[in-house]
Order: structure tokens, then sequence, then C-alpha cells
């Protein structure tokens, strides 16, 4: 059994043998998240997921390896809901949830200590007051309100041992900001996705994997479109969502 709050209810992990705590109130879990948790190139060694909201990328993660995983979400409510979710799945053993700022992690969990690092950030930069969303709770997952990209990619850098992966989905907006941070902070890009809604439109997702201290040497890989017709999922997105 499993406690639900408020407006919270108990989603099904599309393909996968998992449940999960969601809420309309304060947060649900988006295509990117699973793109990206299908998109990062796993090895053995500790992972851990940054920016984590209702923990949807460590679940995700767990049905691809058996390594420890670790879990970072600084907003209290979607840090019980995470935590909520990954004990009614039982994987206390396995995934490791903490509330806190990503800021703080390389202190807190020390230099070097992860092979292999996720993060779905804030896309956009803060806006004013006035253009700000109303509810708190998306507002900061959206907005650069309590980590900005540099904190980000900083970071990352920081927790990573040499050689490690680190993956982010972003907006092709930013494209240009993510290589030139990932490159200051010595994660070297080596793989790039573009994500576009459909055939014939714009891209308006990326998903990018870098290796610490790795030698210049970018792959662009084929374009992923997420629907085929109307609001049909291509062969490739079914898949990655609901399994063959």
């Amino acid at each position: 059994m499993v406690e639900l709050k408020g407006e919270e209810r108990l989603d099904y992990l599309l393909a996968e043998n998992l449940r999960i705590i969601q809420s309309p109130a304060v947060f649900s879990f988006s295509i990117d998240a699973v793109l990206l948790a299908r998109f990062v190139q796993l090895k053995k060694g500790n992972i851990i997921d940054l920016c984590a909201g209702n923990g949807v990328i460590p679940l995700l993660l767990s049905t691809r390896t058996n390594s420890s995983i670790t879990g970072v979400e600084i907003q209290s409510k979607l840090f019980d809901m995470a935590q909520r979710s990954v004990s009614y799945n039982q994987l206390d053993e396995q995934i490791r949830m903490i509330h806190g700022d990503i800021k703080d992690m390389p202190q807190v969990l020390g230099h070097g200590k992860f092979e292999v690092l996720t993060c779905n950030p804030p896309y956009f930069v803060t806006p004013s007051k006035e253009e700000i969303n109303p509810n708190e709770h998306l507002a900061i997952a959206r907005h650069e309100i309590l980590c900005t990209l540099e904190d980000v990619i900083k970071v990352s850098s920081q927790l990573l041992k040499q050689g490690g992966k680190a993956a982010f989905v972003h907006r092709p907006g930013r494209l240009m900001d993510i290589m030139t941070l990932m490159r200051k902070y010595r994660l070297e890009p080596k793989r790039l996705r573009f994500v576009y809604p459909r055939i014939g439109k714009e891209a308006n997702t990326i998903l990018i994997e870098g290796i610490k201290d790795g030698n210049p040497d970018l792959k662009v890989l084929p374009p992923l479109y997420i629907y085929k017709e109307g609001s049909t999922y291509s062969d490739e997105v079914h898949e990655l969502l609901y399994g063959k």
C-alpha cells in the first residue's frame, strides 16, 4: 500500500512494471524525462540524477541496471513523492533520494564519486515576476530560479569521475550555451540528438551526452520524431515508451 496525499494519484510507469506517484497540482513527468532515461549510455558504477522531480528518471534507470542510483531534488513535496514511489516499488536498496540543493552535492557526496549522471534541468532563464508561473512547483521546475544552467553543468563535472558520462535533455535554443559550458567544465560533448515533434517541424528538444575529460569527437545521431501522423507516436517513440 502507498499513502496518497491531496490530489495525488498512482500511475503506471509506461511499459515498466512500476508505479509512480503524480499530482496534477504539482508535477507529472514529461516525455523529455523518458527520452533522457533511454538516451544515456550506462556503464558500471554509481549513477546520480539531478533535479529528479518525482523520481521518474531514477525509476526508469532501475530497469536498465543493477547499479546504485541517487536522486537529488530540492522541492520537499516532489522529494516526498519520489521517496514514496521508490518505497512502493521496493527499490529502497537500489535508489536513494536526497532532499537538497544540487549545488551542495559535491560537498555532501564528494567529488568524483559517480560514473554516470543525468539531469533534466529547468529550461528557461528566470522571467519577470509578472511572467512567472504562479504555481511555485512548476515555476521552479521550468525556470532557473534555484539553479542556473551553469550550476547544473559545473556540479555535474564535480560529481563525475574522470571518464564519467553526463547526459542532459534541454531545448535547442540553449545548445550553444550548453556546449560552451560543458567544455568550460571539462565535459566534452560526445553524442547529440535532435528531437522533432514530427517531420517538417523544427526541433524542440535536444539530448546531449558528454564525457569528463574526453577527447573531442562529437557524433550527431539520427533525428528522433515524436509523432508520425496526428497524435500517433512514431514507431521508435512508441517502443521507447511502451516496449516492443
